[in-house]
């Protein structure tokens, strides 16, 4: 039997700010093959354990691995070049005139504001990407004219540049109209069943924004993992209820969650 390849390791970490615990025993494991939801209300630790990933939020214990190579005995600015990253940060960092060839292709250097010279190799790849993200039409419009859901993508073609073994979609759908979310879900869907895609990380606290093409989740409450596991496992009412502090009622349809929540009798604990 074949034994799954480890992309990322997180053992008991643990982040200390002035003395308060905003991660604590968050231990996670991503095999290859597998695409991740992180799943939470606001203030679980979501945007710690991102910061914590990517290098920019220094654990005070516990122990990071991605593809084999610890944090603090490997450097991590290297590592770092392995996960691509799509957030509102990036997003708002973009030059109003760059066209979205060269924001794709700038994803190569790990540059905001391209001012480098593409070399040829570098503008027919960067098409290809684009050709992969629906989005060969845009590229030579500047982002000022990009509508959100256009920016998501053209985001992910230049994270997808780099060609990262993970990629973690940090609240992509943040901003879009329900049409526009609901075409760019239909996209992530097509990209994570391709079978040379990165192994994707989709942050959210939302269960709709749940594609089939998600596996497993890992769901934080209070700093600390409340569960994690297969999707068909982790995603249940119960649990859901202790996540988000509330009574929820789960349904799902055709592979899609939806999530009410009841009017609120007491606190769930």
């Amino acid at each position: 039997m074949r034994i799954a390849k480890t992309i990322l390791a997180v053992n008991e970490l643990r982040v200390e700010r002035g003395g308060i615990a905003i991660l604590d025993g968050v231990s996670w494991r991503v095999e290859r093959g597998q695409h991740w939801v992180i799943l939470g209300a606001n203030g679980s630790g979501k945007t710690s354990l991102l910061s914590a990933l990517t290098g920019y939020l220094t654990p005070t214990a516990g122990e990071i691995s991605l593809l084999g190579k610890s944090y603090g005995q490997a450097d991590w600015r290297e590592l770092r070049q392995h996960i691509g990253l799509v957030s509102s940060a990036v997003r708002q960092m973009m030059a109003d005139d760059e066209p979205a060839l060269e924001t794709v292709a700038s994803g190569k250097y790990a540059m905001i504001d391209f001012w480098g010279r593409l070399t040829r190799p570098d503008k027919i790849r960067a098409r290809r990407i684009l050709r992969q993200i629906d989005c060969l039409l845009l590229a030579e419009r500047p982002w000022r004219v990009l509508s959100q859901g256009e920016r998501q993508r053209v985001l992910i073609g230049r994270a997808l540049m780099a060609r990262p073994r993970v990629l973690i979609l940090d609240e992509p759908c943040a901003g879009l109209d329900p049409a526009a979310r609901e075409h760019f879900l239909q996209f992530l869907q097509r990209l994570g069943r391709d079978r040379n895609a990165p192994t994707l990380v989709l942050v959210t606290h939302h269960v709709e924004e749940i594609m089939p093409v998600f596996s497993h989740v890992l769901i934080l409450k209070n700093g600390r993992v409340l569960a994690a596991g297969e999707k068909l496992k982790m995603l249940k009412t119960r649990i859901l209820s202790r996540a988000f502090n509330a009574r929820t009622r789960l349904r799902i349809r055709t592979g899609r969650y939806q999530m009410g929540v009841s009017p609120k009798r007491g606190v769930v604990v």
